[in-house]
């Protein structure tokens, strides 16, 4: 399965977000309403610890939240894009602020598939232009057709 594949199945939410777990309680809500999420809370409670123990903020403005957890069957990507210019706090590891979130969802049985995604997904963002075109998208389907052949 594709990058545009996962977040065309997925989510794509334009963000409005004061922190940063405003900002997953935002994508939560929306994967939720898409059908991805059927347990909201426990969902975000798990995004939570996992940020707890370490920042899922990467770099580049970038963060990858996720969790992997029983009763999902298959993997899913939401995409959060912060539209302040400021961006969001998450203690990333270049100490910029956020301005996209990457948040996957799926299996916790399926650790291989996992890999994959997120090789695949660092890849691609680590295109500067690709960043940048997201940042200016006007629509989820815009963003779908930047990660086309990812």
């Amino acid at each position: 399965m594709t990058l545009s594949e996962l977040i065309q199945a997925g989510v794509v939410t334009f963000l409005e977000a004061t922190s940063r777990d405003d900002a997953l309680h935002q994508l939560v809500e929306a994967s939720g309403d898409s059908g991805e999420i059927q347990d909201r809370q426990q969902f975000y409670d798990a995004i939570l610890k996992r940020e707890e123990i370490v920042s899922t903020g990467i770099g580049m403005g970038v963060a990858i939240p996720h969790a992997k957890m029983e009763g999902f069957d298959h993997f899913f990507l939401s995409v959060g894009i912060q539209k302040t210019k400021e961006g969001l706090e998450w203690n990333a590891l270049d100490g910029a602020p956020v301005r996209l979130i990457f948040m996957i969802g799926g299996p916790a049985d399926q650790q291989t598939e996992y890999l994959k995604i997120l090789s695949h997904l660092t890849a691609a963002i680590k295109d500067e232009d690709r960043r940048k075109n997201i940042l200016n998208a006007d629509s989820p389907d815009q963003v779908v057709t930047l990660f086309e052949g990812c």
